[in-house]
């Protein structure tokens, strides 16, 4: 049975609302959050509004020097490097991090590789659920004495709608006998990325980490960098010249980074965790089957939710609530 919790509460925000207007009137001076994929698209939406907010943003990035260029000018903002599709690169980065004796208020897991070609990562596992799932899988629990030291923290997994592509595939989730289709594998792990932040929740409440995912909405950021131009023309995303499509309306990265934001700081969610989140405000549970937004129910499922991280556990060898 899905979270009773899982339907709108009336934010009184929308599609349109900026990451701005979300964080009017909060506060995080002397709060530490860290951002994956913080410094591209809406991730360095993301950075740039926590920042402005009075955060300390920790920024872990696969191309260090091209996260520091990018975010040259935006204070408070402190780069490392971490390959989220290297388990090793994942622990060093987290003893690193967990060696410096500071706390985690705020985990924004962003960074993201969408319908990518057919890559394997670590010990032949397929790498849009190895790298938008497994390495944040085993990053969030690396990382789990700063995220429940002083009284908690907020954990935010980056979803999609695109999990409606498909449910975890529990008899073949790396593709290793089935003929693999790379929206398919992407909708496979931004499921993952619900289903993580609903067994996460469930686990790190009593500690105070509550956890969140959501879809950003539709918006052209590098995300896209593996689909040709022929293929977002025939989505209907783009013309022929590479010009948007003016009858599709596509987010604005600030508006794209909205809803996370909303998730890691709003005190209209306190007391609230586990929930799918999409255009600053809770989703409806719908059908598997169902068409347009909402949180399918296998993607809200705490029976899928529990066995992912079983597996991911078994996979990773990571996990923090061990004999818990």
């Amino acid at each position: 049975m899905a979270s009773t919790q899982q339907h709108r509460i009336g934010s009184g925000f929308g599609a349109k609302t900026t990451a701005e207007e979300v964080m009017a009137g909060i506060d995080l001076s002397g709060k530490l959050a860290v951002v994956t994929g913080g410094y591209s698209g809406i991730g360095l939406e993301t950075t740039r509004a926590l920042g402005a907010a009075g955060a300390h943003v920790v920024v872990p990035a696969r191309r260090p020097d091209a996260a520091r260029e990018a975010l040259a000018g935006i204070d408070g903002v402190e780069v490392a490097e971490l390959d989220l599709g290297d388990l090793d690169s994942v622990a060093a980065f987290a003893e690193a991090f967990l060696a410096s004796g500071r706390s985690i208020d705020i985990q924004i897991n962003s960074a993201a590789i969408m319908a990518s070609p057919l890559m394997r990562v670590g010990p032949g596992w397929e790498a849009q659920f190895a790298t938008n799932h497994l390495g944040h899988y085993a990053l969030t629990n690396r990382l789990w004495p700063a995220l429940a030291a002083d009284g908690g923290a907020r954990v935010v997994a980056v979803s999609s709608a695109g999990h409606r592509r498909s449910p975890i595939r529990w008899d073949d989730p790396f593709f290793e006998t089935g003929e693999y289709e790379k929206w398919t594998a992407y909708g496979q792990a931004k499921t993952a990325n619900a289903l993580f932040a609903l067994e996460l929740d469930r686990l790190g409440a009593d500690a105070g980490v509550r956890a969140f995912s959501l879809h950003p909405g539709g918006i052209l950021t590098p995300l896209q960098r593996h689909l040709s131009q022929e293929e977002m023309v025939a989505f209907g995303w783009i013309d022929e010249d590479g010009n948007p499509n003016p009858d599709i309306e596509f987010k604005s990265p600030a508006q794209g980074a909205a809803t996370s934001l909303w998730c890691a700081t709003s005190p209209q969610l306190d007391g609230i965790g586990g929930v799918y989140c999409e255009d600053c405000d809770i989703a409806e549970l719908v059908p598997a089957d169902a068409t347009g937004l909402g949180v399918r129910t296998y993607a809200a499922d705490p029976d899928e939710a529990a066995r992912l991280w079983a597996l991911s556990a078994e996979l990773t060898g990571v996990n923090a609530f061990a004999g818990a």
